[in-house]
């Protein structure tokens, strides 16, 4: 998977630019605040067709203007032109000017794996920012995940709703709550069965990931679940056995909407007892495990984006990380500091410097090359 081309029209900062990258290493440097993120979250969008800021879309597009557009030319079997019209009243992406009708069917074209400081919060946040990463990563893989997703969170507002009106009219039918119950089951299984199977090809990788980068070989991913190690009679026991007080809370209580993944060291949480820096690792390791996932299941390496990835780290962890790149894997890395990358890196990269809002390649001779 790589982009060749890139073209911006209103985009965050950029009113128009044109880009021509590195099928292999892409470094783009400047000072903070001159817009290196709102390059790389423009790649990530065509992708994703949402930031991984969390913005609404409605900031994606320059002041004063009345729409953005992402557009790429991107190398899988096929070189494909795929391009992202973002405007107040919503989207519109296309592939070879042909129109996409359902975001579900257009995520997974372009594959990418990110990395960004506030993926952090994977480990420090909330069970349900880890769920939104997993989902993720898991619906480029698979796209048939997201319309299992899609239809489970459905069915679920449909059951958290009837639960409600059964606590306010108990003449309500028990037997219509089973329905919602068994399709609610159903979907359910199948998440749980495509995460438990993802997560654990993660696991047989991070610890040897986490080893090369830190030289520690004991990181793990748990996998914690209202459905392991249980048939589906079982889970069906566990909500008949529940069924009384989801009708009381107005809620369901249990599912796959509870679950979480646990990074530990050892027996320990890396959340609870981990260092930030032990913490920045793990999720690090973890992305290339994911990176090599890609690679084993839809047979070509995702675009790898590394965003500020080398502040605070030493040059020796820098350079572990630079190790575990291979050639086949179109990668972007933004930094403030272009002398702490190692030289040979640097010489076989393409170098595009970002002042106050404006993109420019550095040329050979600028570089002594």
């Amino acid at each position: 998977m790589k982009i060749h081309h890139l073209k911006l029209i209103n985009f965050r900062t950029y009113e128009k630019i044109v880009l021509d990258f590195n099928k292999n290493f892409n470094i783009i440097y400047g000072n903070n605040g001159e817009g290196k993120t709102n390059l790389i979250e423009s790649i990530y969008v065509l992708a994703l067709t949402k930031s991984f800021r969390g913005s609404v879309d409605k900031v994606l597009v320059m002041n004063n203007k009345d729409f953005a557009s992402v557009e790429g030319k991107v190398e899988n079997k096929y070189i494909d032109t795929y391009k992202i019209i973002i405007k107040d009243n919503g989207k519109k992406v296309t592939v070879n000017s042909n129109k996409i009708d359902k975001l579900s069917d257009y995520i997974s074209k372009i594959n990418i794996v990110l990395f960004n400081p506030d993926d952090l919060q994977i480990i420090k946040d909330t069970p349900n920012t880890r769920r939104k990463n997993l989902n993720l990563d898991i619906s480029q893989v698979n796209n048939s995940y997201l319309r299992t997703l899609n239809s489970y969170n459905k069915v679920l507002k449909q059951r958290n709703m009837y639960l409600k009106s059964m606590y306010f009219n108990s003449n309500k039918s028990k037997d219509y709550l089973d329905i919602l119950t068994n399709k609610l089951i159903d979907y359910g299984i199948k998440i749980y069965e495509l995460r438990r199977d993802f997560l654990q090809v993660v696991s047989s990788k991070v610890r040897d990931l986490y080893f090369k980068i830190c030289g520690i070989d004991d990181l793990n991913v748990v996998y914690k679940s209202d459905f392991n190690g249980l048939s589906r009679e079982d889970i069906i026991n566990k909500y008949e056995i529940v069924k009384e007080r989801d009708i009381m809370l107005g809620k369901t209580t249990i599912g796959v909407h509870h679950d979480d993944l646990i990074f530990k060291i050892g027996k320990y949480s890396i959340r609870d007892y981990g260092s930030e820096g032990q913490q920045k690792n793990a999720i690090i390791a973890y992305k290339f495990a994911i990176l090599s996932i890609f690679k084993e299941q839809i047979g070509s390496y995702p675009i790898l984006i590394l965003d500020d990835l080398f502040s605070e780290l030493d040059k020796t962890k820098i350079n572990n990380i630079l190790d575990l790149i291979n050639d086949e894997t179109q990668t972007f890395i933004t930094t403030t500091d272009i002398d702490r990358i190692n030289k040979q890196f640097v010489d076989k990269s393409d170098l595009f410097e970002v002042f106050n809002g404006t993109i420019r390649e550095v040329n050979s001779d600028e570089r002594g090359i």
